[in-house]
C-alpha cells in the first residue's frame, strides 16, 4: 500500500527546526503538531526530500573548525625564531653568500615541514579513530527501512531505536512500549531514564531497554546538547611549551641584537666597509639562530606521542605532552571513569525474620534478564547462587509501570519431593514508599524502612523496596535493596599513585551530593565535596574565598557543563596546570579549556574532538603511564633548551669578542653553518635519551634554564679564548689554520655540552642512550675529518686535532663541576635531589 508523505506533498514548504529555539518548542508540542510542523508522518520522508533537507540543515554532526592546511604550514614561518632564520637568509642573499643562503633556507623549510607533518599525523590519527566510531541509524525512507550514516539524518526522519542503539539525533517517541535510556554520557547520571511515547530522547544517549520508533526533530548543533559542544570552539589556550619557546627565542634575539649592534657600532668607528659590516652581522645572526630548536622539540614530543600510542593513548596535540608533565590538578568525571558505570547490588536491609538471601531472591523473581534492564541485571547479579531461582517458575509478569512505580511477578514453587507445582505467592519490587503502601504490615516496619532508606541515600545508594504475599494473599514488606555504581578496581590505586607524583585528583560529576561524596570516599579522594549549585553564575569572577574552596575541594557534585568549564578556569587562575578527563558531550568544553584534556575510553565524538589525548583502554591507570612518559619527554626538552642557549651564547660571545679585541674572524660563515648542520642534526637523537623523571609536576623554570645555560655559555668562550691564546701566541699557528682549530674546538666542546645539560648531577650520573652517544661521536668524527683534511678550510692535521680534543674534554670536566655549583645557587632543591628521580629508558 502506498504510504502518504506530507513532506513530499509540500516540497517548497520551509521546515522548522533549523535553530535551537525551534527545536526546544518541538520538544514539548503534541506529536500531531510536531509532525505537521516538520511536514512528515510515521511513514517518514522520501529520499529526494531528505536530500533537500540535508542541504538545508547540513550534516547531523557537531561541526569542527579545521584550520586551512596552507595557513597552518605558513604559521611555522612566523615567530621570533623563524624571523631570525629568515633574517639570516636575507643577509646571505644581500652579501652574496649563496652556499650559506641555500643551506639556511633548506634548514628553515625542513623545520617547518617537520613541525607541520608531525601535527598533521597526530590529527590524522584522531580522524581515523573517529571514522572507526562512525554511527549508523535505521531510518524509514520511501516506506523502506535503510541504515545510512547517522550524519545523514534530517528533521522529519523516522528512526527505529532498539536495545543498545546510540540515539543518533534528538527525537520524539511514537506510540509503543516504554524504553529506558542511559544518558550518563550527557548528564553524568548513571541511572537510566524511563521514556514513554511522546517523550523526547537526546542524541548521544543509549537505549538500555525496549524498542520504539522516533521522529527526529533536531540534528547537529541544534540538538539539546549541541550548544554545549559549541562552547568547545570558544575555548583556546596557549601552551606553556609555546610560552617557554617564545621566552627562549626572545632571550636569544636580545643577545643577538646587542652583539650585532656592538659590532656595527665598532665597525663604523673603524670605518670598515659596509659590506664587511654586513658580513659581521651575517656571522653573528647565523651564530645566534637556534635553527633546529623547534624541530628538535617537535620531534621529541612526536617520539613521545608514538610511545603513548603503544600505551593505547592517542595524542591529538603534541604540546599536550609537555602540558601533561606539568599537570598538578586532575579533574576527573565520575561515571565510567572513577566508577564502572554499571549498577551493583549492595547489602540489603531486611525486616525482622527475613534473611538477605530471601530479599534478593524475591527481588530477582520480580526481575527479567531478557529485558536487559540495568536494575534487573544488578539484582540478578547479586544472587549468591545462580541456581537459586531454579525451584521457582514465574507464571505471570507485569513490567515496570511509571504510574504504579513497581514490577510484579506471579510465582509457583515446586512442591518438596512431589514433583508437582502449586501457586504460592506474588513478589513485587519498586519504590520503597510504594511497597510500604502495598504492604499490610507497613505500620510496623515503616520507621525502620525509612531509616534504612535515609541511610542508603546518605551513602549514595538508590533504594528499592521488595514485598511478597503470604498464604492469605496479604502483602508483606521484606526489605530494601540498595543499588550503587561501584568504583573501578584501579581507581583508588591510580589516585594514590597520582598523589605520590604530586597530582591532586578532583572528582567532577552531575550526580547528587550524597552519591558523589560516597564515591569520593571509596576511591580515596576525601569527603570535601562542593555542590556546584553554590558556585553562582559561571561567568562571574569568584570571590577569593570561593576560589579557595574550589581549590581545596576533593570534588564537585550536581555539576552542569558550564560549571566544569568554570571550575577548570578558576583553578587555572589560581596558578594550577589543570588536566581534565571525560567521556561525554558535557565534558567537552572543560576538556578543551583544560591545559591537558583527556578523553577516556568510550568517549563521545565531541569529547574526543575536544581532548588533547584520547585513551583507548578503560580506567585511569594509563594516565599515570602517560604522566611518567610526559615528564621524561619534558626532561629531554629542558636539557636541549639549556644546551641550545649555552651554545648560542658561546658562539656569540667568542665571535664578537674576537672581532672587537683582535679585529679577526675566528671562524668563517661557512664554518658556522657547518656547525649548525652537524651539531643540530645529531642532537635530534636526544629525543631517545635516558632520563630521570621527577616525582613532582614539571614546569619551565626559566630562571634555572637561562641561568645554567648562561653559566655554561660564558665558560665556553673562556675555554675558546684559552685555546686561541695558545694557538696564536704560544704555538704561533697561522691565522687560517687557527680558524680551523677554533672551528673544531667549537664543534667538539659544543657537543660535549649536551652531556652536561642532560643531567642535574654529575654528567656520569645517568648513562646516555646509545643513539645519542653514537650520534655525537659520529658527527664529531666527521667534524674532525673535515678539520684534519681541510674541507672548506685550511687543513689542521692529526696532531693539532688530538690536542683540541684533549683540551675540550678537560674543560668539559671542569665545566661540569661549575654546573653543580650553579645548581646549588639557582635551585638548591633540585641540586639536593639530583641523584634522585626515576630512571626510564
Amino acid at each position: 500500500m502506498a504510504s502518504k508523505k506530507p513532506a513530499a506533498a509540500n516540497p517548497g514548504r520551509p521546515v522548522p527546526g533549523s535553530d535551537a529555539a525551534t527545536a526546544e518548542s518541538l520538544k514539548t508540542l503534541p506529536m500531531q503538531e510536531v509532525q505537521h510542523q516538520l511536514g512528515t508522518s510515521p511513514d517518514g520522508l522520501g529520499q529526494v526530500e531528505a536530500a533537500k533537507r540535508l542541504i538545508q540543515y547540513g550534516p547531523n554532526e557537531i561541526a569542527e573548525h579545521h584550520a586551512n592546511a596552507l595557513l597552518k604550514f605558513l604559521s611555522y614561518f612566523w615567530g621570533p625564531i623563524p624571523w631570525m632564520i629568515e633574517a639570516a637568509v636575507i643577509l646571505s642573499a644581500v652579501v652574496g653568500h649563496w652556499p650559506d643562503f641555500f643551506i639556511i633556507l633548506v634548514l628553515l623549510l625542513a623545520n617547518a615541514l617537520v613541525g607541520w607533518s608531525e601535527e598533521r599525523q597526530a590529527g590524522n590519527a584522531i580522524e581515523a579513530l573517529r571514522a572507526k566510531l562512525a554511527v549508523t541509524a535505521r531510518v524509514r525512507r520511501d516506506g523502506t527501512w535503510i541504515t545510512p550514516a547517522a550524519r545523514e539524518l534530517v528533521p522529519g526522519d523516522v528512526i527505529r531505536l532498539r536495545l543498545g542503539d546510540i540515539i543518533p539525533a534528538d527525537a520524539r517517541l511514537f506510540e509503543g512500549d516504554e524504553i529506558e535510556v542511559d544518558q550518563s554520557a550527557l548528564t553524568g547520571e548513571s541511572l537510566p531514564l524511563t521514556c514513554a511515547p511522546g517523550d523526547p530522547v537526546y542524541s548521544g544517549s543509549i537505549v538500555r531497554r525496549g524498542e520504539i520508533d522516533g521522529l527526529v526533530y533536531a540534528t547537529g548543533a541544534n540538538t539539546y546538547f549541541g550548544a554545549t559542544a559549541e562552547l568547545v570552539q570558544g575555548a583556546h589556550t596557549v601552551s606553556h611549551f609555546q610560552k617557554a619557546v617564545l621566552k627562549i627565542g626572545n632571550y636569544l634575539i636580545i643577545l643577538a641584537a646587542v652583539f650585532v649592534a656592538v659590532i656595527v657600532l665598532v665597525s663604523l668607528l673603524r670605518h670598515d666597509p659596509l659590506l664587511t659590516t654586513l658580513q659581521f652581522a651575517l656571522v653573528l645572526t647565523i651564530a645566534a639562530i637556534p635553527v633546529a630548536m623547534p624541530t628538535v622539540l617537535s620531534v621529541t614530543m612526536a617520539v613521545g606521542a608514538r610511545i603513548l600510542a603503544t600505551k593505547q593513548a592517542v595524542v591529538s596535540r603534541l604540546v599536550a605532552i609537555e602540558e601533561l608533565a606539568g599537570v598538578d590538578v586532575l579533574c576527573s568525571d565520575k561515571t565510567g571513569t572513577l566508577t564502572q558505570n554499571s549498577l551493583t547490588l549492595g547489602d540489603p536491609f531486611c525486616t525482622d525474620g527475613v534473611t538477605a538471601a530471601e530479599v534478593i531472591i524475591a527481588g530477582a523473581l520480580a526481575s527479567r534478564a531478557d529485558n536487559d534492564d540495568p536494575i534487573d541485571l544488578a539484582i540478578l547479579g547479586g544472587l549468591s547462587d545462580p541456581d537459586a531461582l531454579h525451584g521457582y517458575t514465574v507464571t505471570g509478569y507485569q513490567p515496570f509501570d511509571p504510574v504504579s512505580k513497581r514490577t510484579e511477578a506471579t510465582v509457583t514453587e515446586k512442591g518438596a519431593g512431589t514433583g508437582t507445582e502449586q501457586p504460592t505467592f506474588k513478589v513485587s519490587k519498586g519504590a520503597p514508599q510504594v511497597m510500604l503502601a502495598l504492604a499490610t504490615d507497613a505500620s510496623a516496619v515503616k520507621s525502620a524502612v525509612d531509616a534504612a532508606v535515609n541511610d542508603f541515600a546518605t551513602r549514595g545508594y538508590r533504594s528499592l523496596g521488595v514485598a511478597r504475599t503470604g498464604p492469605t494473599g496479604d502483602w508483606r514488606f521484606l526489605g530494601v535493596l540498595p543499588l550503587f555504581d561501584p568504583p573501578r578496581e584501579d581507581a583508588a590505586a591510580t589516585i594514590a599513585t597520582a598523589r605520590e607524583m604530586g597530582v591532586e585528583v578532583k572528582m567532577v560529576t552531575g550526580d547528587a551530593l550524597a552519591i558523589a561524596r560516597e564515591t569520593a570516599v571509596k576511591v580515596g579522594l576525601g569527603a570535601n565535596i562542593l555542590d556546584a549549585a553554590g558556585l553562582g553564575e559561571v561567568q562571574k569572577t569568584e570571590s577569593a574565598a570561593t576560589a579557595e574552596s574550589i581549590e581545596r575541594a576533593d570534588g564537585f557534585a550536581q555539576v552542569f557543563p558550564e560549571h566544569k568549564y568554570h571550575i577548570v578556569e578558576v583553578l587555572q587562575q589560581r596558578g594550577h596546570i589543570v588536566g581534565m578527563t571525560g567521556d561525554g558531550v558535557n565534558d567537552a568544553p572543560a576538556l578543551k579549556k583544560a591545559d591537558c584534556g583527556i578523553a577516556v575510553s568510550g568517549a563521545t565524538d565531541a569529547a574526543r574532538a575536544a581532548a588533547a589525548i584520547v585513551l583507548l583502554t578503560p580506567g585511569l591507570s594509563v594516565i599515570i603511564d602517560a604522566i611518567k612518559i610526559s615528564r621524561r619527554i619534558f626532561q629531554r626538552m629542558n636539557s636541549y633548551a639549556m644546551y641550545r642557549i649555552a651554545e648560542t651564547l658561546r658562539v656569540l660571545l667568542f665571535v664578537t669578542l674576537t672581532i672587537l679585541v683582535f679585529n679577526f674572524y675566528p671562524v668563517t660563515a661557512i664554518m658556522i653553518v657547518m656547525l649548525a648542520l652537524l651539531n643540530d642534526g645529531a642532537i635530534l637523537s636526544i629525543a631517545y635519551d635516558n632520563v630521570r623523571y621527577r616525582s613532582q609536576p614539571e614546569a619551565w623554570n626559566m630562571r634555572v634554564v637561562l641561568g645554567i645555560a648562561t653559566v655554561l655559555g660564558v665558560l665556553g668562550p673562556i675555554a675558546a679564548f684559552g685555546l686561541f691564546y695558545l694557538g696564536d701566541r704560544v704555538f704561533g699557528i697561522g691565522r687560517p689554520q687557527l680558524q680551523t682549530m677554533m672551528y673544531l674546538m667549537l664543534s667538539v666542546a659544543g657537543h660535549l655540552t649536551i652531556f652536561l645539560t642532560r643531567t642535574r648531577g654529575p654528567f656520569w650520573s645517568i648513562r646516555p642512550a646509545r643513539i645519542l652517544l653514537f650520534a655525537v661521536l659520529g658527527t664529531q668524527v666527521i667534524a674532525t675529518l673535515i678539520a684534519v683534511f681541510g674541507l672548506f678550510m685550511t687543513p689542521l692535521g692529526w696532531g693539532w686535532a688530538a690536542f683540541v680534543w684533549g683540551y675540550a674534554i678537560l674543560w668539559a670536566l671542569l665545566s661540569d663541576r661549575v654546573k653543580l655549583l650553579a645548581y646549588k645557587v639557582l635551585d638548591p632543591a633540585v641540586a639536593l635531589a639530583a641523584g634522585g628521580g626515576h630512571k626510564i629508558r
